[in-house]
């Protein structure tokens, strides 16, 4: 029986972290706010309202940050002192700049206020002792709640008043918030014409969280601010990142943070340069057309604010346009993993080879610095590209390239080649493309990207062993030899897996659209369900024509194709602990 001492002191921690806490829930009550503020329009009296809750979120968060670094045991770590005495800046210029006090010309009061309550936000979460327990979600149904949670949550923001000029049933909000956060690009209405530009910023945000997981901003800015995690937090973000190391975890997240603001920071610059004044003439606008696109094109949605995505009127013909957002959806769909490894190597060319040479120094020589996950990779890659450009080349040149000169003709079949493999934009007529031309797209749709990445499909490294592994038994061979190295069987394994899991799912999904949509088109049809598996978003034109039931098998084609089957069983089956035994082996008769 504890002590009444231990009782009163167990109550005051439960009191004090519940005060904690209150600084999180006004943050949160004030994002909120601003979700009403954007989304309704308001009248004078409420919007007052809303501004008092601004002002009170500040006041918090001022003393909130403040008031950490009077308790030494509370104290922030050094590395964020920098980071909380800005933001305390801010919160200070633009609470006096609400009051009247001071005004400055260069501050922008409601895009800085809407900045600042955001970051107060993420600091108050990133400070909340949230932690993972393994024995209630493993990794895999983490993963598959969190895109849930996503998904939910951009359906109802989308559904706002504001978001749309004139409504939007649930289903068509489901299906664009589901398009969006699975990064497929699949539409059932306009992006450009029936989303304002509220609605516009939100399907932004949820290709960007869709594309490289809320999770890794959480759990990366968390441990930011905090300063570490349990082992547990650790083990689940090992698996879902995909890190050989525990404690590489946080290491990975930063890298892929960093890359990918890195990335599409220098792709907006590069579009926006890309773009025609006389098209777009506002700056404001042609700034948001180059963010919304790189955002877009680098996390493989293919999502436009253009009707007819890059084959609109005064963009069809914009062949430096079309290589930046190209190159853009070819880095995303690498993936993070092969990024890193290329980057090892050539930091390793530099440092270790050319440097010694020209300091005639020797030469350091690491074996294997690209690994086999790198070359099979990139191989599989490069033959995707060299091939499906050719033959898009060839099968279309008096066709959908017709319009086009000697190296125009060349940048579309490029386009058109790397862009079945889940970046979803088009620079030709898809519905206009030849019967052979439609069966390669299959073929690189169903594939799709590479592991890893912000993309989908079977992924090249399945495609490429499950091919291997065919050649290797035609030889004889009783295990898979590659590199100078054995491929575990695990991977075959997963490779098939992998393979039959989609072919289940694409046949079942094309099986009931045709029973409830008879009059469809049979090609049509499965061009749509791979297209909405291996998330690509290329469409023949007849995704808006189909009944709520085949748009509801196309959501859920969509996310199963994004989380992937067999993450969906692993989530579903209780997990084996113990393999300490073996049967005795028997082959089977296969043909």
């Amino acid at each position: 029986m504890p002590s009444k001492r231990v009782l009163l002191e167990e109550r005051r921690k439960r009191i004090i972290r519940r005060i904690k806490r209150i600084p999180f829930w006004l943050t949160f009550l004030a994002v909120l706010t601003i979700i009403v503020d954007f989304g309704f329009d308001q009248s004078s009296a409420v919007q007052q309202g809303l501004n008092w809750v601004y002002v009170a979120t500040l006041i918090t968060g001022i003393f909130s940050l403040t008031g950490r670094y009077f308790i030494t045991r509370d104290r922030p770590r050094r590395k964020v002192w920098g980071f909380d005495g800005l933001l305390i800046i801010f919160l200070v210029a633009i609470l006096f700049n609400f009051f009247g006090w001071i005004a400055w010309s260069f501050l922008d009061y409601l895009f800085w206020l809407y900045v600042v309550i955001l970051l107060v936000f993420l600091r108050e979460f990133s400070a909340l002792n949230v932690d993972f327990k393994k024995e209630y979600l493993n990794p895999a149904q983490l993963f598959i709640i969190s895109f849930l949670a996503i998904i939910l949550m951009g359906t109802v923001l989308l559904m706002l008043p504001n978001a749309t000029h004139q409504g939007i049933f649930i289903i068509d909000a489901l299906f664009t918030s589901t398009s969006a956060v699975c990064v497929t690009g699949l539409v059932v209405v306009d992006t450009g014409t029936y989303f304002t530009q509220f609605g516009q910023i939100v399907i932004a945000i949820l290709i960007q969280l869709g594309g490289l997981g809320i999770m890794t901003f959480t759990s990366y800015f968390s441990y930011f601010f905090r300063g570490g995690a349990t082992y547990e937090t650790q083990l689940i973000l090992k698996d879902l990142t995909s890190t050989e190391k525990i404690a590489d975890v946080f290491n990975t997240l930063k890298k892929i943070l960093l890359l990918t603001m890195t990335i599409e920071a220098v792709g907006a610059v590069l579009i926006y340069n890309s773009l025609d004044e006389n098209i777009i003439p506002l700056m404001t606008d042609r700034i948001f057309f180059a963010f919304f696109h790189t955002i877009s094109g680098f996390c493989n949605a293919g999502f436009s604010t253009l009707s007819n995505s890059l084959y609109e009127p005064g963009f069809r013909f914009n062949y430096s346009l079309h290589l930046i957002i190209a190159a853009l959806f070819v880095i995303g769909g690498i993936g993070f993993p092969i990024l890193f490894n290329f980057y090892k190597y050539l930091r390793h060319l530099i440092l270790n080879r050319w440097l010694p040479v020209s300091r005639k120094k020797p030469v350091v020589h690491i074996p294997w610095v690209i690994n086999i996950n790198t070359r099979i990779v990139l191989i599989t890659t490069l033959v995707l590209i060299v091939f499906g450009t050719l033959f898009f080349y060839l099968l279309e040149y008096n066709n959908t390239l017709a319009e086009h000169h000697s190296y125009g003709k060349i940048v579309t079949a490029f386009f058109g080649a790397v862009t079945p493999r889940t970046a979803g934009f088009n620079s030709v007529d898809t519905s206009g493309l030849n019967l052979l031309t439609i069966m390669m797209i299959l073929l690189l749709m169903w594939v799709g990207a590479s592991p890893g990445s912000t993309g989908g499909g079977i992924k090249t490294s399945t495609f490429a062993i499950a091919t291997l592994n065919f050649i290797s038994l035609s030889r004889g061979k009783d295990r898979l030899e590659l590199f100078r190295r054995e491929v575990a069987d695990i991977s075959i394994r997963r490779a098939f897996a992998i393979v039959s899991l989609s072919l289940v799912v694409i046949g079942t999904s094309v099986f009931l659209i045709t029973f409830f949509d008879r009059d469809m088109d049979l090609l049509q049809v499965v061009f749509e369900c791979i297209s909405a598996y291996s998330t690509v978003g290329l469409s023949v034109g007849i995704t808006g024509e189909l009944s709520n039931m085949s748009k509801l098998i196309i959501i859920l084609t969509m996310f199963i194709g994004r989380v992937s089957m067999l993450t969906i069983l692993i989530a579903v089956f209780r997990q084996v602990k113990h393999l300490k035994y073996r049967y005795p082996t028997e082959e089977i008769l296969i043909n």
